[in-house]
């Protein structure tokens, strides 16, 4: 399925309108069925499926690596997915019962701190800053994306997704990097978008140490990075950025 599509539109210009074939970003309704009992629907960009199945999944804990997934069948707008968890009934039960009543500060309790004594030049940061937005094609023709990007230096690897969703295309990211079998602790993304606390939860989980952004934090996000060891990096802006949590990554 096509990221894009193109429609007519009228541009009103100095008192006139005139028509143009103009590029728009597509968006479908994806429902996802893990296990034929855990169901879940997503408004999302309709490509990179398979990797946005599984870095769903680990966003979630409902699988710790790529080896819990026996299938991923994908079907027009439809994902059916086998694990293979023995406590697959608990944690459904825990994201559902977060999703309705108790929000990220009821997940947030499941969550092990973030292990890792991986370290970024500033300049790597500043740099691979404005790589992704090279790479941010869909958004470049359309306005209509966010970017993710996840970096691992070890290996070379330099992984980008776009999505109408900050958390979808984090979730991509992170799917794609899980396929190629990649060190999450060794590594880190670097995304457009405000940096809220479901966010910085599936960092956590996957055990990646930083986050950087174009943008702002907010407080839930800022509590989850704190409590979780993560350093969260926000506004890099030119060759300046704010380091908000845990700044002992940051090599200056």
């Amino acid at each position: 399925m096509s990221m894009t599509s193109k429609i007519n539109t009228f541009v009103y210009k100095n008192d006139n309108f005139i028509e143009k074939e103009d590029e728009i970003v597509s968006d479908e309704t994806i429902t996802l069925v893990i296990n034929d009992s855990l169901t879940r629907s997503f408004s999302i960009s309709p490509d990179s499926l398979k990797e946005f199945t599984v870095g769903y999944m680990l966003g979630e804990g409902l699988i710790s690596s790529i080896e819990n997934v026996e299938t991923i069948d994908i079907e027009g707008n439809n994902i059916s997915a086998t694990i293979d968890l023995e406590d697959f009934d608990i944690k459904k039960e825990l994201i559902v019962g977060s999703d309705c009543f108790g929000g990220w500060r009821s997940k947030i309790d499941f969550i092990d701190k973030v292990e890792s004594d991986f370290v970024i030049d500033p300049n790597d940061l500043l740099e691979n800053t404005e790589k992704i937005r090279e790479k941010a094609i869909t958004w470049k023709n359309t306005g209509g994306t966010h970017i993710a990007s996840f970096i691992n230096k070890e290996k070379n690897e330099f992984i980008s997704r776009e999505d109408i969703s900050r958390h979808v295309a984090v979730d991509k990211v992170i799917g794609a990097a899980a396929l190629k079998k990649l060190d999450f602790k060794n590594s880190y993304i670097i995304y457009s978008g405000r940096m809220p606390a479901d966010v910085l939860i599936k960092i956590a989980r996957v055990g990646i140490p930083i986050i950087a952004s174009n943008a702002a934090p907010t407080l839930s996000g800022y509590t989850v990075a704190d409590e979780a060891n993560i350093t969260m990096v926000g506004f890099i802006r030119g060759d300046k950025f704010n380091v908000y949590t845990h700044p002992e990554r940051i090599i200056v």
